[in-house]
Parts: structure tokens; sequence; C-alpha cells
């Protein structure tokens, strides 16, 4: 089943309608098409009682497997309490998808919706004129992240780890708040792989959801036997940091020349520009959290405390 990139969420389309909707007894109007998918699409929308405007996500559903893999991203929402994790403020589920007699439903989701788009939008602006965010707002925004991945990864009753972290699913709320979004990639954080179908099954998993320039080395080729954990996260998180700093994941100029990232990223070189104007600090907190192995990389709450300690020694300098 395909999903929409929330890059997207915020992309304006010529779209004009003046089509009602109606989730759960609330009135939607819809303003125009955000984004649209192979069998889904999102539209912003006004509530006509409060006026205010939502993004509603639609998903036509052809299995039952489709509608609990649609409905498992709501789930997903509301095992999460974050003001740095997106909230689902409505949904409803129409009609009953059945393969055998080729009937769909559709689930309707009401998200926030982010007039300020994705990180990924406002680095891609910054870019074009290679305009590179200071260190104390990128710590600030970074620190955010990191608050939305600790509630994730201590979710009730077993951890979850996202799985599918990057610039693009998170975005930038009215106060430039970071918010940690399209959790339908969320899992069980801790898994114990067992024989070579276990293995198989996750590297097929992570190939399906893992954004490729953002994937922990241990899900391009996945152990035998092996212990894998949250950690796989806090690979994409140092991912993040470093296009926070550069405007891009650091493996991405290896994917746009079509060599193999999974040898890139195997290799554990992360190139950071010479012309850098971050300090040493913020150049050593990105290669912590890119450790090749994963039992040598550090849980979310090191690196919390690790960039509260760069945050007290930056404001010190100032």
């Amino acid at each position: 089943m395909q999903s929409i990139g929330w890059t997207l969420i915020v992309k304006r389309g010529c779209f004009c309608s003046k089509e009602r909707l109606n989730i759960n007894g609330s009135r939607y109007t819809v303003r125009e098409r955000l984004a649209q998918g192979g069998f889904s699409l999102i539209d912003l929308a006004e509530n006509v009682a409060t006026r205010r405007c939502y993004a509603i996500k639609r998903v036509t559903c052809h299995s039952i497997e489709d509608q609990n893999i649609a409905l498992r991203e709501i789930e997903n929402c509301r095992k999460i309490d974050s003001e740095h994790v997106i909230q689902v403020v409505d949904y409803e589920l129409v009609g009953q998808a059945d393969i055998v007699i080729n009937t769909t439903s559709t689930l309707f989701i009401v998200l926030p919706y982010y007039k300020h788009g994705s990180l990924s939008d406002h680095l891609q602006l910054r870019a074009r004129k290679q305009d590179h965010m200071p260190e104390a707002q990128i710590l600030q925004i970074f620190l955010g992240v990191c608050e939305g991945l600790r509630a994730i990864h201590e979710t009730k009753p077993v951890p979850m780890a996202h799985r599918d972290l990057k610039t693009a699913n998170i975005c930038l709320s009215d106060s430039f708040e970071p918010i940690i979004v399209d959790l339908g990639s969320m899992t069980e954080a801790r898994l114990q792989i067992c024989g070579q179908s276990d293995a198989q099954r996750l590297q097929d998993e992570a190939e399906e959801r893992s954004s490729i320039v953002y994937r922990a080395p241990e899900l391009f080729t996945v152990k035998t036997y092996c212990t894998i954990d949250e950690r796989t996260d806090i690979w994409s998180l140092g991912c993040v940091l470093y296009a926070m700093c550069y405007f891009n994941s650091p493996f991405d100029p290896i994917y746009e020349r079509g060599d193999s990232v999974a040898l890139a990223v195997l290799s554990g070189n992360v190139n950071i520009p010479e012309d850098s104007i971050y300090t040493e600090d913020m150049h050593e907190l990105i290669k912590y959290m890119l450790r090749i192995d994963p039992m040598e990389r550090p849980f979310i709450y090191s690196v919390i405390e690790q960039t509260h300690d760069l945050i007290q020694k930056l404001e010190g300098r100032v």
C-alpha cells in the first residue's frame, strides 16, 4: 500500500473545490489538494464551525490488511503523548474493505496543518542561499526532535522505534517547534533476530519503509542472529543533525551520484565539510550518533544530555 511523503503535506497545489466532508459529526470544507499518492491523498480543509484549518488524509483500503495498516498510524499516534509528536485530531472509517467481493473502505484522518511545512522544506530554502542555520538555533530545534523521539522510545507497554526518521518527517509548528510525523512505519523497537527468514523479513521491511539515506547500517545487512533496538533511530537522528548543518543527509550525495549508499554507510566514513562553520563539539555530537556498531551507539537519553551540555557551553561563550 503506497503512502504519501509528508514533505508534500504543505505543498500548495491549484485545486478548486468546495467539497464538504462529514467526519464523526464535524463538517469540513475542502480548500485545496496538498498531496496525492497511490491509495491516499491529503487535503487542506476548514472546520465549518471553528474555521480552523486541518490536513485531512484519506486512505483507500482494498483489503482488511490495508485497513489494519492504515489504522496502525492512528494507534501509534494515540500511544504517544508529546508536544513534539503529531496527534490525530479525529478519524472515521467509512465502508468495509473486502478483496473477495471487490469493495473498498476509506479511512479519513484529521491531522494538524503545519503551514511552515517540514524541516526538509526549510533546509531546501536555506540551501538555495547557502544560509546556514546558527548553531544555537539548530540545537534548540534538535532538542525538540530528541524529546519527541524519547517519547516514542518510552512507549508503553513496549518501547517503539520510528524507523523512518528524516527531515521530511519533521514538521515545523507556527512557533517553529519540531513535530515528528508519519508514524506509519513505527514498530516495536527491540527485536530478536533468530535465523535467516527473520533477518530477510526485517531487511525487506527496512527497504520498503526506511529512507535509504537515513537508514541505519544494521538494517542494510541484517545479521542472522542479533538484537535490533531503538538505536536504529539514533543513526537517523545523527543524519538529521548533519542535514540541519549542511542541508542534506551525509549520504545524499552518494545516492545522487548513483553510487552504493549501503557501501558508504557500512564504511563508516562521514564527511564533515572542511569549511564547516560549526564547533568541534557539534561535529563530535554528529559522529557520536553515527557509530557503525549499534551497541556503541548511545540511547536517546545520552544524546539529550550531550545536547543540553552543548547548549549551555554555547550560552557560556556568548
